[in-house]
């Protein structure tokens, strides 16, 4: 695809992402879904006013009538939209640095579109055909209220709420200015648990951090929980689907341990795990232990919803699915990302543990992961520096996964390598037990990949 990534659609507010673009996409999807009514929602960010007008327009543009839901997290338009039965143009950039800007289309199910949908839409705006309404028939637009409490409401229904709040927990929530200002504080309090928060004010320039979730930007977090006695900290990115943890003594918890042991709580004989590529040995570990089996895809939640929803279909249980970031579903639930209910899950499996979070994630830390990036002029070196990665690959004692570049499977430690979606760089990862067995693994790679240039 052409405008629609893994994610959606990302990029520089008002050099790359445009009104007129946002225009189009909107008038594109409403053509697409033929629906009466469709939502508008955003973020915080402070481009998102604009994107939700040019939206709103283009869909009255075609014919739809508008519901306005204002700035709530991306877990909360799912919900809306499967109460509802309408589809919705979100805009938000998600982790993205706050000059970003982004789109992403959810069906009226309360689920990211498919990639079959997206392709039609994505074709609409290419070829600019769109069934434009006339005066008479341009759409209304109606603003909502209450559907960040609806949200609320129905995770709290949808979680042990007597198991959370007999933990008797204090939860440190850093939702990093994004649209988890608005919610998950609540969630937690509400669940039973004392609730501390830090960047916790809903500001679309991410003054306190850096909106990913990821370790450099969480010192905040980290410092919060060390220093207060709380028993977990919780953290989320700018439009609130992904949820990261921070142990009681501050330290981080990789989103592959968590992943791994939050798995190994609900999975049973014959299930299923969807995870991209690159997923870590530790869940590689979990299924096998409990006897399911992993499903793998190309990188990107769009890819992981599509290949969970054929596995539903065929009658095999997905009970949980994603990636290593801290973006996990549980398709029982909803077939989509939310960080609250990430988190909630998360407390769930401490009183459960009923011990700290150290103890309860340690059987499945005792990982090593290696990462590194090689950076190419143009395509034509990207093809030879490819080449030279599957000529390594195929001399290796392993069977490669090409689903989405090359894996090599050592049944205790893999390497991967796949040219990026977003930069010009070729990325390297490898996992093992051994901190010199990956850190060899990754190297021999990089010198494979070198050789091709």
């Amino acid at each position: 695809m052409e405008l629609f990534g893994s994610s959606g659609i990302r990029g520089v507010a008002l050099r790359y992402l445009t009104p007129e673009l946002v225009l189009d996409i909107a008038k594109a999807a409403g053509t697409t879904w033929d629906a009466d009514r469709v939502a508008v929602a955003r973020d915080t960010r402070t481009t998102g006013e604009l994107f939700v007008n040019a939206a709103a327009s283009g869909l009255a543009a075609v014919g739809c009538d508008v519901d306005r839901l204002g700035v709530v997290p991306t877990p909360a338009v799912g919900n809306y939209c499967e109460s509802a039965g309408v589809p919705c143009v979100l805009v938000t950039a998600s982790h993205n640095p706050p000059e970003f800007n982004g789109i992403k289309l959810v069906g009226d199910d309360g689920v990211e579109l498919s990639v079959d949908v997206l392709e039609r839409i994505e074709r609409r705006v290419l070829d600019d055909e769109y069934d434009h309404a006339n005066w008479q028939t341009a759409g209304a637009t109606t603003r909502i209220e209450g559907a960040v409490d609806e949200y609320v409401d129905q995770l709290i229904d949808a979680v042990d709420r007597e198991a959370i709040a007999d933990a008797d927990l204090t939860v440190a929530v850093d939702p990093g200015h994004g649209a988890a200002s608005v919610s998950s504080p609540r969630i937690y309090r509400k669940l039973g648990c004392e609730v501390l928060t830090v960047n916790a004010t809903p500001d679309g320039h991410f003054p306190g951090r850096e909106s990913e979730p990821v370790p450099e930007n969480l010192e905040d977090l980290r410092r919060l929980v060390a220093t207060t006695d709380a028993d977990v900290g919780i953290a989320h990115d700018g439009d609130a689907d992904r949820g990261v943890f921070v142990d009681e003594n501050g330290e981080f918890v990789d989103g592959d341990t968590s992943f791994a042991a939050m798995a190994d709580a609900c999975l049973e004989p014959g299930d299923a795990v969807v995870s991209a590529v690159n997923v870590s040995q530790r869940l590689v570990d979990v299924c096998d232990a409990n006897d399911a089996d992993l499903e793998l895809t190309p990188i990107g939640a769009t890819n992981i919803i599509t290949r969970t929803r054929e596995l539903h279909e065929e009658g095999t249980n997905v009970p949980i699915a994603g990636e290593g970031n801290g973006g996990l579903f549980f398709p029982p639930y909803r077939l989509s990302r939310d960080g609250a209910y990430i988190g909630a899950r998360f407390l769930e499996l401490l009183a459960a543990a009923d011990a700290p979070v150290s103890e309860a994630v340690a059987p499945y830390a005792d990982y090593h992961f290696v990462r590194r990036n090689v950076e190419y002029a143009d395509d034509d070196e990207l093809d030879e520096m490819l080449s030279a990665a599957r000529a390594y690959v195929e001399t290796a004692n392993a069977e490669p996964n090409t689903t989405d570049g090359y894996r090599l499977d050592y049944g205790d430690a893999w390497v991967l390598v796949r040219p990026s979606g977003t930069e010009p760089k070729i990325r390297i990862y490898a996992e093992s037990a051994d901190p010199d067995r990956a850190e060899r693994l990754a190297t021999d790679m990089y010198v494979a990949v070198e050789s091709g240039r």
